[in-house]
């Protein structure tokens, strides 16, 4: 099987490092303080975050270059937002849950919105970022299905060998992981650690859901 993980809200908490790091590129770049207020993060990819700060705050799309130029100063500012947070978390049950997965020679990647500098930066710190040889990121791609199936591909790069889409499972906290997980027939678990309570989360469509990955050895049972 593969299995394949989101980051923020699933594996770690940085209690707003990311947000604070994408604030200060956004003030340094186009002068607008403040520019994360009323964008709602949660399951979308940087490139796509950043794109609705422009429109909300500048009133157009981003020009040529514009999205890398604001991703390059962010990953600038996100290691030193990571290393002071105060409250950066590992969440219940996700180095049992990886460790079980190892064991059982399971095959584990990522499947995160977050570009993939700042994906190593936010689980370096919680010794994590070994445990996942690959993934799909928002470097891949702003639209969440399609770097999920750029994790799947690199999966079974990785692996070599084909995974039936039922032995595809996508791990998240957000109702966007379970839809990306479906758009690309794969299984979809979600994990009630990040802002959507269970109920949400099985409304969205999740296959399977947990309150935290403490209760994914039962799963795996």
């Amino acid at each position: 099987m593969l299995f394949l993980f989101d980051i923020d809200g699933t594996l770690v908490g940085t209690a707003g490092a990311g947000l604070r790091a994408l604030d200060r590129a956004f003030v340094e770049l186009h002068g607008v303080a403040g520019a994360i207020r009323g964008i709602a993060a949660d399951g979308k990819t940087d490139p796509l975050i950043v794109e609705e700060m422009f429109q909300a705050h500048l009133g157009r799309a981003p020009g040529d270059g514009e999205i890398d130029a604001l991703i390059d100063r962010y990953v600038e500012h996100l290691a030193g937002e990571v290393a002071r947070s105060e409250r950066y978390t590992i969440y219940p049950g996700v180095v049992a849950a990886l460790d079980l997965l190892a064991e059982r020679g399971l095959t584990l990647g990522l499947a995160t919105g977050n570009v993939e500098r700042g994906a190593a930066i936010k689980l370096t710190r919680g010794d994590l970022w070994r445990r996942f040889p690959f993934g799909g990121y928002g470097s891949d791609a702003a639209d969440r299905a399609a770097l999920v199936a750029r994790a799947i591909a690199r999966g079974e790069a990785h692996a070599r060998r084909a995974f039936a889409r039922k032995d595809v499972v996508i791990i998240g906290d957000t109702p966007r992981d379970v839809a990306a997980a479906h758009a690309n027939g794969a299984v979809a678990w979600a994990v009630a650690t990040g802002p959507h309570r269970s109920d949400a989360l099985r409304a969205a469509g999740a296959d399977v859901v947990m309150e935290t990955l403490e209760e994914m050895p039962e799963r795996l049972a």
